[in-house]
């Protein structure tokens, strides 16, 4: 439990019955980035996700509400030939930030991604997210540069070699 001078905050791994709470903190976190969103069928998929375990998170709630979360999911490196979890998301709601609900969330991942046999934690952060960046380097984790794409397959765009 986290100490906050007006409610504590307690962060606790999500169900699937969490989804409907969850998505609207996806949301939130899509506007933050500057990302788009679409509420449809969203926190249907999320349901099916955290219960076919292809999903875990967890959500840091202040008295009783959803204040924040984070979610995982396990991967395997080409590269180095081992397993690691890839922290897909970490939001905080305004209000709950600098409160120590990032650090909290951080501890349950890192602590799941071990028990799972993850030899290490990876995930990206906007570059104009300073304040994310300065978090992540308390930690002690390691920025390495690289840019992140993303291709749609939903048969919108072109396929590769396609023109």
């Amino acid at each position: 439990m986290l100490s906050n001078s007006v409610t504590p905050q307690v962060v606790r791994a999500a169900v699937p019955a969490d989804a409907s709470a969850l998505a609207p903190l996806c949301a939130a976190h899509a506007a933050y980035e500057r990302l788009p969103y679409s509420a449809a069928g969203h926190a249907e998929r999320l349901l099916v996700a955290l219960a076919s375990g292809q999903l875990h998170a967890w959500l840091l709630e202040q008295g009783g509400s959803p204040m924040g979360y984070a979610s995982v999911t396990l991967d395997f490196a080409t590269l180095s030939g081992q397993r690691y979890a890839h922290l897909d998301c970490l939001y905080l709601t305004p209000a709950a930030r600098n409160q120590g609900g990032g650090l909290a969330l951080m501890q349950a991942v890192q602590a799941y991604a071990r028990a799972q046999g993850s030899t290490t934690l990876q995930w990206q952060t906007p570059a104009w997210n300073r304040g994310a960046m300065r978090f992540y380097a308390r930690l002690g984790a390691r920025a390495y540069a690289k840019q992140r794409y993303t291709l749609a397959l939903d048969g919108v765009g072109q396929r590769i070699g396609e023109k």
